[in-house]
């Protein structure tokens, strides 16, 4: 156990705020850096019809969901799992996944990598290409800096 970390608090009125999109807001809670590469969390809140993230994998870190209110559906390999409030889902290094509310319906989830990896300048970039400061193109240009890989899945386009 790693006992020279600090602990990491991060009050709600504290954490930086990414507008990704018109529908979804990231409350940007503890990066690498600050955890000594534990855990990476944010707060993802997706508002009817948020297109949520697209199938995407990582290569590095494992990405878990904790349902705080509302619903969402998470692609898992070929697979859409539903969960409600209070549900979890771990989805496994390597493993393509996606998600977003149902059609109609919203979602605040708490979102985990473990272990941690750098993500919070992702999600500033996120922000930026919604503003039209940044590019999509410049999104692929990071997918090994940030390990965010993007993939096609008809399962996924189909739902």
């Amino acid at each position: 156990m790693n006992t020279t970390l600090a602990p990491v608090l991060v009050r709600a009125d504290q954490a930086e705020t990414v507008v990704d999109g018109p529908t979804s807001l990231i409350g940007l809670l503890a990066d690498a850096p600050e955890t000594g590469g534990a855990v990476t969390v944010n707060r993802a809140r997706l508002a009817v019809g948020s297109p949520g993230a697209p199938p995407h994998s990582h290569t590095r870190a494992a990405e878990s969901f904790f349902v705080l209110d509302g619903e969402l559906q998470v692609l898992v390999g070929d697979e859409v799992i539903h969960l409600g409030k209070g549900d979890f889902l771990l989805v496994p290094p390597g493993t393509t996944h996606a998600f977003a509310p149902p059609t109609g319906r919203e979602a605040d989830i708490l979102v985990i990598f473990t272990p941690g990896m750098r993500r919070f300048d992702y999600y500033r970039l996120l922000g930026r290409v919604h503003t039209g400061e940044a590019e999509v193109s410049d999104l692929a240009a990071c997918s090994e800096e940030f390990d965010n890989h993007y993939a096609v899945s008809e399962v996924w386009a189909a739902r």
